[in-house]
């Protein structure tokens, strides 16, 4: 029971502000009996516009208008009782609202930092968290944290890599299965078993400081069991109930069927998506503010670089729409790629932005991830590609429909991600060479790359059986008492990912080319990437033959260029008269 004898202040959200932001400020007050209070600023520069209660007495917000930078007393009368708050508002950043987002030149190395590296031991257990680290247990806490990803940022860095996605950071607080982060306790504050809002902030900074962009993962669908707010709603419509629990349909089709039941529609969006996950409602306008200003406020905090976005279909469509074009308002450059996890094109092309939608439909959402190619890929390595339909003509069909895509050069492209098996777990065998296969189409097909921690080394789950907390491995020698070396397979897989996206990221042929594939149904693939300036050519043999290039078959774009090449990987110079074979399992890149 919540006791309204006295006012009481127990967190002001967002935590502070900035001059000049296109984003009105709303303050969240939260604490005891404060409804109908009167909320007032008592040095100029910083004023309140107006007030609302929530449905629960114990909550404020509160309308402010912002003139100019510095520490204002924010104070709460009810009766004769007077509250005092500190609120500091900053000047604000001027360079982000230049700052070049993430696009077709970066490679984006995604990690899990639970399960990325361990560099400060001593945060493994905090008395505020219910679970403990256990690293023996699959789905268990294991250690990882900011500490870690910091120390290790010249991995990530010499790899090729020039953006950096982490699964989120902020406080998970479940009893258990904590470690993925996917359910927020607390949006304004990392996760003390990973460090603090400073260090998450000096792990931007370090990125920068290296090269590296940073992509903060958001989640506005649902927060966490144990999100503070959960033991009393500002509103009884801030999360979606129900009298018994009731999950989504999982059918976001229904978004955009035009013969769908509203029923059904409205279950895809308001069903949770587990147990203990409830399933946020931004059709409340509070709320959705809430969450505006949340996004915002950790772009201006920690200087971000651009956003990953979770499960973006579940949320009501119009809202999550006005979600993100709150937030490219406030920062047009911004780079923002959604989860829309279906495979047909034709559904997911539905979510990008600017989308030729018969019904009007804008979701705002520059870039979405590419699921039908990433299965694509996937089928063409699993088998040996006898039969009709099968092998790398999957891939071929799959790039064949960018023409529903309002923008390609603006797809995810990857062969696997945390929710994913691993690539080497699918392909053949698990068969390296198939896995290099993987990561040529990843490197030189048309959008941004994204590589999965680990997929560097040819890492594989360590027991399919098991689930997400198997294929969510540790990286090996990245935590304390591990073995630093790694195995010579792992090391050869390394140095070929090395080898393969440096030379991405200083090709521009690759960043900013067309592409022209061609037909084939021997289990080869061929495509040329082209700007006016050059053409570089990919050929990939995912037979077990040795195939020679019929250079002639290409003359609807090779002839336009210059009969001499070089193949990329070797520095050998590769002449097109003349016979070239690939062998099996195999592949040619050649800059012409």
């Amino acid at each position: 029971m919540i006791s309204l004898s006295a006012q009481r202040i127990d967190r002001v959200e967002p935590l502070c502000w900035w001059t000049g932001m296109k984003m009105p400020l709303t303050l969240l007050i939260q604490g005891d009996n404060l409804a109908d209070a009167q909320v007032s600023v008592l040095e100029p520069g910083l004023s309140v516009k107006g007030q609302h209660n929530a449905q629960s007495a114990n909550y404020l917000f509160v309308d402010m208008k912002v003139e100019k930078p510095g520490q204002y007393t924010i104070q709460i009368q009810k009766g004769k009782k007077k509250l005092k708050y500190k609120y500091l508002i900053h000047e604000r950043n001027q360079a982000l609202l230049n700052r070049k987002s993430y696009n077709t030149s970066d490679v984006i190395y995604l990690l899990m930092p639970d399960r990325f590296a361990n560099g400060d031991s001593s945060n493994d257990n905090m008395p505020q968290c219910v679970e403990q680290a256990n690293r023996g247990e699959f789905y268990g806490r294991h250690g990882g944290d900011i500490a870690g990803i910091i120390k290790h940022l010249d991995h990530i860095a010499n790899l090729g890599a020039t953006a950096l996605w982490s699964t989120p950071l902020l406080l998970d607080n479940e009893p258990t299965q904590s470690y993925h982060g996917y359910a927020c306790a607390d949006y304004y504050h990392i996760d003390p078993r990973m460090g603090t809002n400073e260090m998450y902030r000096n792990l931007a900074d370090s990125c920068h400081a290296k090269g590296l962009k940073l992509i903060m993962d958001m989640v506005p669908n649902h927060c966490g069991a144990a999100h503070w707010w959960m033991k009393d709603l500002p509103y009884q419509d801030w999360i979606h109930q129900f009298k018994t629990y009731t999950q989504s349909n999982w059918e976001f089709t229904t978004a955009m069927d035009n013969n769908a039941a509203p029923s059904d529609r409205e279950l895809m969006v308001s069903g949770w998506f587990d147990t203990a996950m409830p399933d946020m409602n931004l059709d409340n306008p509070d709320l959705l503010h809430y969450f505006q200003q949340m996004a915002i406020w950790w772009i201006e905090y920690a200087g971000l670089d651009g956003l990953r976005v979770d499960t973006y279909p579940y949320n009501e469509k119009e809202p999550i729409s006005k979600w993100t074009k709150a937030i490219r308002d406030e920062y047009p450059n911004i780079n923002i790629v959604g989860e829309c996890w279906t495979r047909p094109a034709s559904q997911i092309c539905y979510w990008q932005a600017d989308a030729n939608n018969t019904d009007g439909y804008n979701s705002h959402l520059p870039s979405v991830m590419d699921f039908p190619t990433q299965e694509a890929i996937v089928q063409a390595l699993q088998n040996d590609g006898q039969g009709w339909g099968n092998g790398l003509l999957k891939v071929y069909e799959s790039v064949a429909n960018d023409y529903m895509y309002a923008n390609t050069n603006n797809l995810l492209i990857f062969s696997g991600n945390h929710d994913t098996e691993r690539i080497g777990d699918l392909v053949l065998d698990s068969n390296p060479e198939r896995m290099k296969l993987a990561a040529v189409m990843i490197a030189t097909l048309r959008g941004i790359p994204q590589l999965t921690y680990g997929e560097e080394i040819g890492m594989l789950s360590a027991d399919k059986t098991k689930g997400h907390g198997s294929l969510r491995r540790d990286f090996p020698g990245f935590f304390p008492g591990d073995k630093q070396q790694l195995e010579p397979g792992q090391q050869s897989m390394l140095d070929f990912y090395t080898k393969l996206f440096n030379w991405r990221k200083t090709e521009p042929i690759i960043h900013n080319g067309k592409t022209m594939h061609f037909l084939s149904r021997d289990n080869t693939y061929a495509y040329f990437r082209y700007t006016d300036r050059g053409a570089v050519f990919v050929y990939l043999n995912a037979s077990n033959e040795v195939k020679k290039i019929d250079w002639k078959h290409y003359n609807d774009i090779a002839s336009k260029y210059s009969s001499t090449g070089t193949n990329v990987m070797t520095g050998e110079k590769i002449d097109m008269a003349a016979n070239v074979e690939v062998k099996p399992l195999s592949f040619m890149i050649v800059k012409l």
